[in-house]
C-alpha cells in the first residue's frame, strides 16, 4: 500500500482524535480534581492539531 501526503495526514488526523478523546474521557471519568480539566484541555489541544492537520491535506 503505498501513502502519500494525504494519506498519511488522515492517518495523523485520525490518531490525534482518537487521543484526544481518549484525554478527555481521562479529565471527565477518571480524575475528579484539577487533574481532570489539565487532561480534558491537552485533549482539546489534540483536537484543533487535528484539525490543523485536516485542513492541510491536499494543500502541502
Amino acid at each position: 500500500m503505498k501513502m502519500n501526503k494525504n494519506t498519511v495526514l488522515a492517518w495523523a488526523t485520525l490518531i490525534m482524535v482518537i487521543v484526544g478523546l481518549t484525554l478527555i474521557g481521562l479529565g471527565v471519568f477518571r480524575y475528579d480534581d484539577v487533574a481532570g480539566w489539565g487532561f480534558a484541555s491537552v485533549g482539546i489541544g489534540f483536537f484543533a492539531i487535528a484539525w490543523v492537520f485536516n485542513a492541510l491535506k491536499g494543500r502541502v
